[in-house]
């Protein structure tokens, strides 16, 4: 009797909420209340009085539109709230909460928010990454349960579980992350799709008639079905045999009528994205046995207590036994102990900075690649969960951490060819899901970076959107950044890449341009916590500067720096990032022979100096100086804000040709003669 109660509270709490607020999806959750009750009541292994328990089980709610699903599930548990880091003595989330559904500055806004509402695991919505990014924890905790278990220690083995629907699994960034999960045997992960064969346009017959269970099965999956979605019986005892799976992922194909109960609304494309309206609501509320009097928002005596009755004591005496047993670990194993605490808190060792490598003056140089290869092997010594790879570039990115194995099942190679704790991934060209599942790597406390080609990262975009939109510190190493990939055209020539990383908030790009200020970029992306870090990186060897002659490049901190100088108040100003600094530095010598007074500013990250005091940029772009030249292999959009506009950019608004490197840059301006010509024209102009 509780049971039913405790759904139909939950399905009741869904359709006020939707109603309330005039706006939501309440089908999709109205059908997946018995699911949702039957995994948190009976099968999840989380602790609603400490969210952040190492140990739980995680939940995604990968179709994100079914919010409130979530919300009320948050509501009726109990989950405390977190602030600043730490659980605090009070509810995630309170009935005036749900009433205040996808209202302004609300806390259950109409997609789930990671960081915004605690128990919410990831910020989902769009569709395909919250299912994806599940992989990337199941990853994660195979890799620390092979990195840190120890005989009689069980701090892992949590399960990790995503509800998806038809969208999910229609989604290409799911068809990835599914291949690759069967790929490493997963048996830490399900997905629950939710077939109700409804979509916004209708039936799913109309685009997507294929065998899903083929599918999964064919990628390695175990496959199981349940036939009715209000059997909680039989939900349950999928969960079980998919938890007992170790060797296989699970894919549980649930039934169900979207808006299930509501008379003209059940099983139709309306109950999806719209409120139910007022005689639907009452209508279903009848045909589940509600009181024709109680209240909107009802939740009857007993429910909430029957939640901590069951999800709650076995949450709460699971870690209880698990924080016993890490305090003993701590004890037997003290390094281990310390590198988990610093994982669980997001935070580095001592020492992370140590031995960093420095270039000496080199005229000839180092592509930025392969110093950027040569910089995280130093940091992987000091951060072992530092972990990554690339989608089949690893070669080209230079992105193997060396002396360490591959992340794979110790079934798929030859022993003690690969394991779970390796720190090599290899990701195959599977870019988007590549880039979700370093999202889930981040959300369970490891540091991942994933690497490719600047051009490809058009692939990666809507989950590196999402790491900013959750301030995840994920790392992508992106190489080939210009027209200097050369013979291979302009299909991986990057143009437009650059200016769509600035434009998105909260990520930081740097393009650093010489040996050393790779090092700084990495020292930045390291210890930069609050968002994802992208390094543009040259296939082309570039000139490692004279420090003694030009400024430190601990300038990059800052984004940009003034790296050489003349006496007095300049005349000029040369602005470059990555590739093009050494070509300004050669135009600033030849002026500065001549007399003119120059300034070279070398700009890695628009997104750092535009973060830093005005003194310090006005110091370094000085605005009475109006003569600017900026200089980019790259589309000028953004650089107008520094040029102003008696000033000129160099840059590339065209795609660029196959031919060797130095005949593009020939034609495209990139040279010597080329800057030298356009700051002499605007030279002789103010003379004029």
């Amino acid at each position: 009797m509780l049971s039913q109660l405790g759904i139909d509270t939950i399905r009741t709490l869904v359709m006020d909420s939707v109603e309330r607020a005039k706006s939501g999806h309440p089908g999709t959750a109205m059908a997946l209340a018995p699911a949702m009750y039957a995994y948190w009541q009976f099968t999840m292994y989380y602790n609603p009085a400490d969210p952040f328990w190492p140990g739980r089980d995680r939940f995604i709610l990968s179709g994100g539109h079914a919010s409130i699903l979530l919300y009320a599930t948050i509501f009726l548990a109990g989950v405390k709230d977190i602030e600043d880091g730490k659980v605090v003595d009070r509810p995630a989330l309170t009935l005036e909460d749900l009433k205040n559904f996808r209202r302004f500055e609300a806390r259950t806004p109409g997609h789930p928010e990671y960081g915004l509402t605690a128990g919410v695991e990831m910020t989902t919505g769009p569709l395909g990454q919250g299912c994806s990014s599940a992989v990337g924890m199941a990853m994660a905790e195979r890799w620390l349960a092979t990195r840190y278990g120890r005989p009689g220690f069980d701090l892992f083995g949590y399960h990790i579980t995503a509800f998806c629907g038809d969208g999910d699994v229609m989604e290409g960034v799911a068809s990835e992350a599914a291949s690759f999960a069967g790929h490493l045997k997963l048996g830490n992960l399900t997905w629950v799709y939710d077939s109700n064969r409804i979509s916004i346009e209708g039936s799913t017959d109309v685009t997507f008639t294929e065998d899903v269970a083929a599918r999964f099965a064919a990628y390695g999956w175990q496959v199981l079905e349940v036939e009715d979605g209000n059997d909680v019986p039989a939900i349950c005892a999928a969960f079980k045999q998919g938890r007992e799976e170790t060797d296989r992922p699970t894919l549980i194909i649930l039934n169900t009528i979207i808006g299930y109960g509501a008379p003209g609304k059940a099983g139709t494309a309306s109950a999806h994205g719209e409120p139910l309206g007022m005689e639907a609501l009452i209508g279903a509320k009848k045909a589940y046995g509600w009181p024709h009097d109680a209240p909107h928002f009802t939740v009857p005596d007993g429910v909430r207590e029957h939640f901590e009755a069951l999800s709650g004591k076995r949450g709460a005496e699971a870690q209880a036994r698990w924080e016993e047993q890490f305090a003993a670990y701590c004890v037997q194993y003290p390094q281990e102990g310390r590198e988990l605490k610093h994982i669980f808190a997001g935070t580095l060792p001592e020492g992370w900075e140590h031995n960093f490598p420095h270039y000496p003056t080199d005229a000839k140089g180092i592509a930025s690649r392969q110093s950027s290869g040569e910089v995280l092997n130093v940091m992987a010594t000091h951060v072992p969960w530092l972990m990554g790879g690339a989608a089949d570039l690893a070669p080209s990115t230079r992105t193997l951490i060396k002396g360490e194995f591959s992340l794979q099942a110790p079934s798929n190679q030859g022993e003690g060819s690969g394991h779970y704790g390796g720190r090599n991934v290899h990701f195959g060209v599977r870019e988007h899901a590549m880039a979700a599942i370093c999202n889930g790597l981040a959300l369970s406390g490891l540091r991942p970076f994933c690497a490719g080609f600047v051009i490809f990262s058009d692939y990666m975009k809507p989950a590196m959107r999402l790491a900013a939109l959750m301030h995840l510190p994920v790392i992508y190493v992106l190489t080939h950044d210009s027209i200097g990939v050369g013979e291979d055209g302009p299909t991986h020539q990057p143009i437009e890449q650059f200016a769509q990383f600035r434009s998105m908030p909260g990520l930081t790009l740097l393009r650093p341009a010489d040996a050393n200020e790779v090092v700084e970029s990495w020292r930045v992306a390291m210890g930069h916590r609050s968002g994802p870090v992208a390094l543009a990186l040259t296939r082309q060897n570039l000139p490692t500067l004279d420090r003694s002659r030009y400024a430190s490049a601990a300038g990059v901190a800052r984004g940009g720096y003034v790296l050489a100088d003349c006496e007095g108040t300049p005349e000029i100003l040369l602005l470059a990032s990555g590739s093009e600094v050494s070509l300004v530095v050669e135009v600033y010598e030849r002026l500065s022979a001549e007399g003119v007074k120059a300034r070279v500013v070398s700009m890695p990250s628009f997104d750092l100096f535009d973060a830093q005091e005005k003194a310090y940029r006005d110091a370094v772009l000085p605005p009475a100086v109006r003569l600017r030249v900026g200089v980019e292999m790259a589309s000028s959009f953004g650089w107008d804000r520094y040029i102003g506009l008696d000033g000129v950019v160099i840059a590339m608004n065209r795609f660029g040709e196959s031919g060797a490197a130095a005949e593009l840059m020939e034609k495209f301006g990139f040279t010597v003669e080329a800057v030298y010509t356009q700051a002499r024209r605007l030279l002789s102009q103010q003379t004029a």
